[in-house]
């Protein structure tokens, strides 16, 4: 048998080889990884907590409440941006938007790309380098879409193996993120819809049948998610895996509403987390401060993957965890409307710095104001039919500084940055808020390149003319005037 080797001599040679290489054997990569939680995130666009566990009672939601139910609710979490894909920059790096340079809505699509720190690494890399299968897609992946990324920063696509679970190797664990409408699927068909009538719209709000129509397809929206989360749970069940897995069900941001996507309001910022799992107490309810890139190192923390230093996302359900006393949101620029926005807020207080207040509120935004809600409310606006607490988003001019007792005043609606009596909280939230930005190199204290701005605008004018027709035409041409604007509120200063 000269040159040549038996089977025993052959394997025990490329274990060697393996071994000297870093790598294990196949087949114990797969027992090693056997008993490894399966990790689901169901990530859902463009929702508030407008759940049953979280107190809606216009509406009934049993899937998403069952799951809040055997698991654990975190009823005050946050996320560090109100629109997707800082959000979701955020989200799959477990860094904030801003330490990153991705804080800028769709930033980095055209010519002009961003790179990340070479020492940050995507969550799904990770898991695939702990023996996972990564796959990212929607609930019906008979088409084998892949599901939404929307990540302003150049990344390696091989981060996902796939789109769906069905396709990893017997016996391998996965992470898998799930991608649902969410409040875009604004619908009247639903099981039970919602009488238009009976929906309780916010104080800031007009009693408008347009906006109370909304309302109702938002609702309507809100049960269908439920519907989806029952569909995902119940295939889980049934493939024998439900008491494997660890399921993260979050928004991406708030309702997008005039406070709510795109501003720092809690309309805006504040989100369901509910975790369930194999080794959480089913039933509990934590009622302090979370950010939603926490889950990004929780889900690292529960299948045992060592978490990175550099991330700032925490493992929240760690036996050493530290509570936070205050979480900090920014929001920033939002296609090709400029804007700064931090946001500091504690369990009482909410304090939000405005770092263009010469600004209005609702400035041009082509994607905000095509919406019948918006030019409804404009409308009433120009109409004089508005109360005072409705009237406050079109102040022309914002105030610098904005603080609200959220115990008293939940709805954010009495600022109380003028407030001598409150000159001391004020005071430390600014100081908070100055030291978070110093320490982690807020990149949004930097103004956006001409070339970055440019690029970006080039795309995404192009992209709306694309899709053909005159009504899109025109808002391609309306992008371009507020375009114009934004360029020319900067020479001036304002």
């Amino acid at each position: 048998m000269s040159g040549i080797c038996n089977r025993r001599e052959f394997l025990k040679r490329c274990s060697i080889g393996m071994a000297a290489l870093g790598l294990s054997q196949p087949g114990k990569i797969f027992a090693k990884n056997r008993n490894k939680p399966n990790i689901v995130w169901i990530i859902v666009e463009d929702m508030s907590c407008h759940f049953g566990c979280y107190g809606e009672t216009s509406i009934r939601t049993p899937n998403i409440d069952q799951l809040a139910a055997e698991g654990v609710k975190f009823d005050k979490a946050f996320i560090t941006a109100p629109v997707c894909s800082p959000c979701r920059s955020a989200l799959i790096t477990g860094m904030y938007q801003t330490s990153i340079g991705a804080h800028q809505h769709r930033s980095g699509w055209g010519t002009e790309k961003i790179h990340l720190p070479t020492k940050i690494r995507l969550v799904p890399a990770m898991f695939q380098e702990a023996g996972y299968y990564t796959c990212n897609g929607f609930i019906d992946n008979r088409k084998k879409r892949p599901g939404k990324t929307d990540y302003n920063f150049e990344y390696d696509k091989a981060v996902y193996d796939g789109t769906d679970w069905a396709d990893r190797k017997p016996g391998q664990p996965f992470f898998a993120q799930i991608q649902l409408a969410g409040g875009k699927g604004r619908t009247k068909n639903t099981p039970e819809p919602i009488d238009p009538t009976e929906v309780k719209l916010p104080p800031y709000y007009p009693d408008d049948p347009v906006i109370r129509d909304d309302w109702a397809q938002y609702l309507n929206a809100v049960m269908n998610t439920d519907i989806q989360v029952g569909q995902i749970v119940q295939r889980l069940k049934d493939e024998g895996i439900y008491d494997n897995t660890s399921i993260f069900f979050l928004t991406d941001h708030g309702i997008s509403h005039a406070r709510g996507k795109q501003f720092l309001y809690d309309e805006g910022i504040h989100v369901p987390l509910i975790v369930r799992g194999p080794s959480l107490k089913a039933g509990t309810v934590r009622e302090d401060l979370v950010i939603h890139i926490d889950m990004a190192a929780t889900s690292l923390a529960l299948a045992g993957i060592t978490i990175p230093e550099w991330m700032e996302g925490k493992d929240i359900l760690a036996k050493d965890y530290q509570q936070r006393d205050h979480i900090v949101s920014a929001r920033d620029r939002c296609d090709e409307t400029v804007d700064r926005i931090r946001c500091v807020r504690t369990d009482r207080y909410k304090y939000i710095c405005n770092f263009y207040p010469k600004r209005p509120y609702l400035q041009p935004c082509a994607y905000k104001d095509k919406k019948e809600i918006l030019k409804t409310l404009r409308r009433l606006h120009k109409e004089g039919k508005l109360n005072r607490d409705q009237e406050l988003i079109f102040a022309e001019r914002r105030p610098k500084e904005e603080l609200y007792d959220l115990q008293k005043d939940p709805w954010e609606l009495h600022n109380l940055a003028g407030d001598d009596s409150h000159r001391r909280i004020l005071s430390n939230m600014r100081k908070i808020l100055d030291q978070w930005i110093r320490e982690t190199n807020d990149q949004g204290q930097y103004r956006e390149s001409k070339a970055m701005y440019d690029s970006d605008m080039k795309v995404y004018v192009d992209g709306i003319r694309k899709r053909g027709g005159e009504e899109w035409i025109e808002h391609a041409k309306l992008i371009e005037r507020n375009i114009a604007l934004m360029k020319k509120w900067q020479a001036e200063g304002r």
